[in-house]
């Protein structure tokens, strides 16, 4: 049987474990102040937008609808597909590039102050939370208060999941299933059960282990972050040594050479309001959120006993452990804005020059060709989306050698606003045209205020001599590449 001794650690191994390996349950005290009533402000007004964004329409459509299903993505009146994958790499790398800015300057800024995890656990769920455990205590009604809770957490996680996936769905079908039976829509009623149930997890249960176990952004914040970066960290030279006595000391206005102790009184009040569980005087942590309770716990601290605010504050390494000047230009500092300025300008252009409708030319299927009097014939297949919020009449014609046409059962072909239909045409052409089996035109689809020509290669005998009008059908055709 192995020693008991050799599973345990010098250190805490995580700040939500106990010494034994089981759950370490936080529960922060809130410290009130100038930061707080900052992300306060920050906080309601991203759940404000996050709320009211999928009732926002634009052309008839949501701001923002990821429409997977349906292959769209529309962002702000601007419909994309999921073939626009120039629009869809730079977004994606200009997001980045923004991360990798915002961390070296500001740090873990967007942890603390914009992440949906940080916003709806501080705001939203602690606060029901400290109020039922305020009404327990003072009613001795702990069942009660403990059922409260969990209805509570449950009715804010289903108006949380179902606002997340209007984003998905659009709010209009949303509705619907809101308002139909669970029989009638088993899929949509299961997606919606499993989206609060994640809800619930996450934030009844797993809770600050979200960032410090799941979220891989703090692992990343030694490459993201250098010396110079903003973090929230303690003035251990103002600071230490640190004890009770402090106090009477400040009180006293004794001299700093007389005093034995720094500014620090030991209370531990940065430890108990911060959301995550760290000692923010153990220096800087990958646990660490930047949400700046411990600032705020320690100000109002520092300001009952007289002492100048600032003793855990927002600086920098460079600055709190090495005395250095604040240092904004960096090397990262100046690549990073000069790549993302590149990022944004080619993306301003993809989205500037992004086209109504969408169309793409392909080859049918069954017999490549066919010959019957001189003239072969090609079937082919056009397929257009219509990106625009109104019906669209779409003519098809074609450019080519003289005598080459193009036969449509429908022409002009009609498109509904974000939908996407497909043509089966034929196109006749004299067989003399060809030359080593291939003929090159262009396929044409045009509107009032739309006109494209799309390249096409059709198939057809390996030149005039070898075969006879009327007598070859279905002859090989030279693959494309």
């Amino acid at each position: 049987m192995s020693d008991p001794q050799l599973l345990e650690s010098e250190k805490r191994v995580l700040p939500t474990l106990n010494d034994d390996g089981t759950r370490r349950w936080l529960k922060p005290k809130h410290a009130e102040g100038r930061y707080d009533t900052a992300r306060k402000v920050v906080g309601w007004s991203l759940i404000a937008l996050f709320v009211l964004l999928p009732f926002w329409k634009i052309g008839g459509h949501p701001a923002i609808w990821l429409n997977l299903p349906g292959r769209q993505f529309i962002f702000f009146g601007k419909v994309f597909l999921a073939t626009d994958t120039e629009v869809l790499l730079l977004g994606m790398l200009s997001i980045f590039i923004t991360i990798f800015l915002l961390s070296a300057l500001l740090g873990r800024v967007w942890c603390g102050w914009g992440c949906p995890q940080t916003v709806y656990m501080e705001l939203v769920y602690r606060p029901v939370e400290r109020f039922t455990d305020k009404m327990a205590k003072r009613f001795g009604q702990q069942a009660l208060a403990t059922t409260f809770k969990y209805l509570a957490f449950l009715i804010i996680s289903m108006g949380l999941a179902h606002t997340f996936l209007a984003y998905f769905v659009s709010v209009d079908v949303l509705g619907q299933w809101m308002v139909s039976s669970p029989f009638e829509q088993p899929s949509a009623f299961l997606i919606m059960a499993g989206t609060v149930g994640l809800m619930m997890f996450d934030f009844a249960f797993f809770r600050e282990q979200m960032c410090t176990v799941i979220c891989p952004y703090a692992r990343l914040q030694s490459a993201l972050l250098d010396k110079h970066s903003l973090i929230i960290g303690y003035d251990r030279e103002r600071g230490e040594p640190r004890g009770k006595g402090a106090a009477k000391e400040i009180k006293k206005k004794l001299p700093v050479i007389q005093r034995e102790h720094g500014d620090c009184i030991d209370c531990g009040a940065c430890a108990a309001a911060c959301p995550t569980g760290i000692d923010i005087r153990d220096g800087l942590q990958l646990e660490c959120i930047a949400c700046a309770q411990c600032v705020d716990a320690c100000d109002n601290i520092m300001d009952r006993i007289g002492a100048p605010r600032g003793l855990v504050r927002y600086s920098s390494q460079a600055i709190l452990e090495e005395g250095a000047e604040k240092k904004l230009v960096r090397a990262r500092t100046i690549v990073y804005p000069f790549l993302l300025a590149g990022l944004l300008g080619g993306l301003a252009f993809a989205v500037s020059t992004h086209r109504s409708t969408e169309v793409k030319v392909l080859r049918g299927t069954g017999t490549p060709f066919t010959v019957d009097d001189g003239v072969v014939r090609n079937q082919i297949r056009v397929r257009i989306s219509n990106r625009t919020d109104t019906i669209q009449s779409y003519a098809l014609d074609i450019i080519g050698p003289e005598g080459t046409t193009l036969l449509a059962p429908v022409n002009p072909l009609e498109v509904a606003p974000d939908q996407t239909e497909s043509a089966l045409v034929f196109v006749h052409a004299p067989q003399e045209s060809f030359e080593q089996g291939d003929l090159q035109v262009k396929i044409v689809v045009a509107t009032d205020d739309f006109r494209e020509e799309r390249p096409f290669r059709l198939l057809g005998p390996m030149g005039t001599g070898a075969v006879k009008a009327g007598k070859v059908r279905n002859s090989p055709p030279r693959l494309e590449r």
